[in-house]
């Protein structure tokens, strides 16, 4: 039924599966792609969206490498939305409503279109292990796949259990049951596992909800999109709503507590912090009296709605009560109530930057398995261990991200070297190199790194390089040309910027604080510049961006620089911290059990002191 041997076994098919078969497939390796539903690759479990607050960079890294989140979020987007275009440019964050169903059928396409990946339907029940290596699958009919590497995506469903109210029961996903067997073996082999928590909002049929009564959230007027290649633009966007709870609601809400299973002691796990349920909202924060909902539509044509600020595993006749007493949803119909979901994860200390487990060579874990929460943070893991697995079978060096390059190197870096007891949830302030780490050069960053290793096209390539020779080459005219006090003047006064009394050299004025590249087109020579090298968008504002934060930028680059010596400083495998006795006690276990690469990394490890580093700088003859 199989090839002999397949080069990379993924198993399970969503955002981080899905981008580990089309990497390891598009650079080469032949995949096979095991999931327990080949209807649900790429399912949206949660919200219908893509992106926002620190998640939109990573897509657009995603995209920049080659990945396909981008180019498919794209497709399937209904509305687009640029998030804290009030703040400095390190803070802008893309956002994408999708259509659940279409987002899942792009996917499913995207990878039946990619050369090298097979697919298969079943149940994985254990891994085939020879020595400390993994040689394939075992499915729960029996069937042994044979595998050089095997990339582990399991998601919610790793002895996922449902929660609604007093009733539990076995389930990945509402609907979909739970795997079981892999758990248990990893755990023979010397594998620490946890148990984590999220949840989900009821769905409610739109024609139920009276919009009137809240307040609109449209799309941007000229909406923007994630992928660099030339997927299409939004002609049409639909839009989003937003209500609150109230008073009302919350007591509601409370006379339900003691059925509810995060307060009576049947989940036991921790929860995402910063996506709590409405429930933990109530209780966390009492002196509230609202908590805002956000109304999203589900796709262009279904009018089934997703209630995101209202995730809860209350009982369904609690939910409903309640939302009834939300304002626009007094006449509110579901189609299905919220639930909470507790599932096993593997705390992520045990692997290497390349998402490769220490115990198992060339077993790969990517996503929820690793601890953490989101689409993007999954489906970046997903690519990375997809390339990574590629890499160690075709006896080539490993790939990794470096926390001054990417948000995908601070997530991965973040994960091996601190490990997480909740759900990871990636945040601009995550990344202590943000102004680096932009939206908008997340391509210039990226796309040379992904066409090195085979897995970005020359067509991005290309693209990328014209874009920084047109940036690079405006800038110059910025530098090199001269404004006169009568053309500048009018537009200094109009921003309140002090005026200017002799000509001078562009870059100087439009460096200042209030002065845009909209106020620096209404100069002649700039405008005729625009038009005679046809600058698209993204260029004017590559160029706006680098002429208005060089310092910061160049500062924040010294910084990364000093540090990466530090970086450079390899500890040596299988290193005896023990024989350092200078060391504190706690640094010595924490040093043994994570067995960071270099000094940075172990620096940046909880309970690892600054003079604890001095005694491995002093060993190392440093």
């Amino acid at each position: 039924m199989f090839e002999k041997e397949y080069d990379v076994i993924v198993v399970g098919g969503g955002h981080a599966g899905a981008e580990a078969a089309a990497a390891a497939a598009n650079m080469g390796s032949k995949t096979l792609l095991v999931t327990m539903n080949l209807q649900t690759i790429g399912q949206m479990s949660c919200n219908p969206a893509m992106g926002g607050i620190a998640k939109g960079q990573i897509v657009r890294e995603i995209d920049a490498l080659g990945g396909y989140s981008g180019i498919v979020s794209d497709k399937s987007a209904i509305q687009f939305k640029m998030l804290n275009k009030s703040k400095g440019p390190a803070m802008w964050s893309p956002r994408t409503q999708n259509d659940r169903m279409r987002f899942a059928e792009e996917w499913r396409l995207a990878l039946e279109r990619t050369p090298n990946v097979d697919f298969y339907q079943e149940m994985v029940k254990g891994l085939l292990v020879k020595g400390d290596k993994v040689v394939g699958v075992r499915t729960s009919l029996g069937l042994d796949i044979k595998g050089k590497s095997v990339i582990l995506t399991n998601g919610t469903f790793l002895n996922g259990l449902i929660h609604i109210g007093e009733k539990q029961f076995g389930g990945g996903r509402a609907g979909e049951k739970g795997s079981t067997g892999i758990t248990e073996q990893l755990s023979t082999f010397g594998f620490d596992s946890g148990r984590m928590k999220t949840g989900t909002p009821p769905r409610v049929d739109g024609r139920s909800l009276d919009y009137s009564k809240m307040i609109l959230q449209p799309g941007d007027i000229v909406p923007e999109k994630f992928s660099y290649l030339d997927t299409p633009l939004l002609t049409a966007q639909r839009d989003c709503h937003m209500t609150h709870t109230s008073k009302e609601v919350h007591e509601l809400l409370k006379e339900g507590f003691d059925r509810s299973p995060m307060f009576n002691g049947r989940i036991k796990s921790i929860g995402p912090r910063y996506c709590p349920s409405i429930e933990d909202k109530i209780n966390r924060f009492a002196d509230k009296e609202s908590h805002q909902i956000f109304v999203e539509p589900e796709g262009w044509d279904t009018v089934e709605v997703y209630v995101n600020g209202f995730s809860t595993s209350l009982p369904e006749d609690v939910q409903f009560k309640a939302l009834r007493s939300v304002k626009g949803f007094e006449k509110v119909k579901f189609f299905r109530p919220g639930y909470a979901i507790e599932y096993d994860y593997f705390p992520p200390t045990q692997l290497k930057h390349t998402l490769e487990t220490k115990l198992i060579q060339n077993l790969y874990f990517a996503g929820q398995i690793n601890g953490t929460t989101g689409y993007e943070e999954a489906a970046s893991q997903g690519l990375m261990a997809g390339i990574n697995a590629h890499l160690k079978i075709s006896e080539l060096p490993p790939f990794t991200l470096q926390r001054d390059e990417a948000y995908i190197g601070v997530l991965i870096d973040d994960l091996i070297t601190k490990g997480t007891e909740e759900p990871y949830r990636m945040f601009t302030s995550r990344a202590e190199y943000r102004t680096l780490l932009r939206q908008d050069n997340a391509d210039i960053r990226l796309t040379p790194k992904g066409y090195a290793l085979g897995l970005a096209s020359e067509e991005r390539l290309r693209k990328m390089q014209e874009k920084e020779r047109k940036s690079d080459a405006f800038i110059d005219f910025f530098r090199n040309t001269s404004f006169s006090p009568e053309a500048i003047n009018p537009i200094l006064e109009e921003v309140a910027s002090a005026p200017v009394k002799q000509a001078d050299k562009m870059y100087k004025v439009f460096s200042r604080p209030n002065v845009t590249m909209g106020h620096m087109l209404q100069l002649e020579e700039v405008a005729n510049y625009v038009e005679t090298h046809e600058l698209g968008r993204e260029v004017m504002e590559q160029a706006e961006i680098q002429v208005k934060y060089s310092g910061y930028i160049a500062k924040e680059k010294n910084n990364a620089d000093k540090l990466q010596r530090l970086e450079n400083i390899k500890i040596p495998e299988g290193f005896d911290y023990s024989k350092l006795k200078s060391l504190s006690y706690e640094a010595r276990e924490k040093l043994h059990a994570i067995r960071p690469v270099t000094i940075s990394q172990a620096s940046r490890i909880s309970g690892v002191s600054p003079s604890d580093i001095s005694v491995l700088l002093v060993f190392m003859g440093r």
